[in-house]
């Protein structure tokens, strides 16, 4: 979003500089809720939440004003504003994907690209939890970290092409944008799904016409209304069965830095904002 890309996006961002409500980033937010208006009903001032704010960016800040319909739970009781944060788009988004959308089921192969990614780190932990083989593809140095997510084999790219490999899987997951339908398309069963996050102009066409073959196909969607999602992953987070992966955490006045450590294309799971509030003691992540 901040680049403008992929180009088509800009239709929503704008298309020469940000519309006036991208001026300010941030999509994840943790933190507790210091006024509401007076018809709502959910929350109350005081409560401690998580969320996602959706085409209304603007978790970058100390605050942020959001309708009562919009991404927002209560918090995990168990998890600091940091943990909290970084669930909110990684978790819900592979929830909803492997579940909703391919419909994964237990004994199925998956293989996860980007599974050191913010995504990919989750959809390791909940592809294992709802039955599959997983295989995760990351680099070198993400190898252990994957494995110990639960990831039955791990790939590292940089010595090792999956798609020159023999092996077949029910579910190609792409969560970072890396792969395509064609270059995966040998390593995928008879009825094999291409799954990827990252909406391009061809996989929006093949989503259209691969499932009239029959056969190996695409599917894909967007996960913007999180709200049974938050709920779910706040579940397994309180049962202490979905582990969160944050490399570093930033303070606020060093925002760029963060974006010039994601730009660099190698961090391990999330990158946290922080917001310390030192007259009120809370903080919010």
């Amino acid at each position: 979003m901040r680049r403008g890309e992929p180009h088509w996006g800009r239709v929503v961002i704008g298309f020469a500089k940000p519309r006036r409500r991208f001026q300010v980033l941030g999509n994840e937010l943790a933190g507790e809720i210091d006024a509401i208006g007076h018809k709502v009903t959910r929350f109350a001032v005081g409560d401690h939440v998580f969320g996602f704010a959706g085409f209304n960016p603007g978790a970058n800040a100390d605050y942020i004003c959001v309708p009562e319909k919009a991404s927002l739970a209560v918090k995990p009781v168990n998890k600091s504003y940091e943990e909290s944060a970084a669930v909110v788009d990684g978790a819900t988004t592979a929830l909803h994907f492997l579940r909703d959308i391919a419909e994964i089921q237990a004994g199925q192969r998956i293989l996860v690209i980007g599974a050191s990614g913010s995504i990919g780190t989750y959809a390791v932990q909940l592809a294992k939890r709802l039955g599959a083989h997983v295989t995760g593809v990351c680099s070198s140095a993400n190898v252990d970290l994957v494995r110990s997510l639960g990831a039955d084999e791990v790939i590292d790219y940089g010595t090792v092409d999956f798609t020159t490999r023999s092996d077949t899987y029910d579910i190609i997951f792409d969560t970072i944008g890396k792969s395509s339908f064609a270059a995966c398309k040998s390593s995928l069963t008879p009825a094999g799904i291409f799954l990827p996050t990252v909406i391009t102009p061809a996989n929006l066409l093949q989503r259209l016409w691969t499932p009239l073959r029959g056969g190996k196909h695409v599917r894909g969607g967007l996960s913007l209304e999180k709200n049974e999602e938050l709920i779910d992953i706040k579940n397994l987070l309180e049962a202490n069965e979905l582990r969160v992966v944050i490399e570093r955490s930033y303070p606020l006045e060093q925002i760029a830095d963060a974006h010039r450590h994601v730009d660099g294309g190698h961090k391990k799971g999330n990158i946290v904002i922080t917001v310390d509030h030192q007259h009120s003691g809370h903080r919010g992540g």
